[in-house]
């Protein structure tokens, strides 16, 4: 696996670092982030997309974006789909 760095939220202290990274084998988007509180879990379980189960399932987690990333979002979407030509 290789990660391209995008980018680190430009207000990152010491401790947080919500970054992005594009793996150029495959063109996943890599986001590291904060974990989402209780509350935010509670709400995405039970407000499930059309026509799935309900609940978060184990192999998966929920995860809160600041959107100070979204410029580093927008850039790793442009880099995930470079990687796929």
């Amino acid at each position: 696996m290789h990660l391209q760095f995008i980018g680190i939220d430009p207000e990152t202290g010491r401790d947080g670092s919500p970054t992005a990274w594009v793996d150029v084998d495959n063109a996943d988007i890599v986001i590291q982030s904060y974990t989402a509180d209780e509350m935010t879990r509670v709400q995405c379980a039970r407000n499930t997309a059309p026509g799935h189960a309900q609940g978060i399932p184990d192999h998966e987690t929920v995860i809160r974006i600041p959107a100070r990333l979204a410029p580093m979002l927008r850039e790793a979407c442009d880099a995930a789909e470079r990687a796929q030509l």
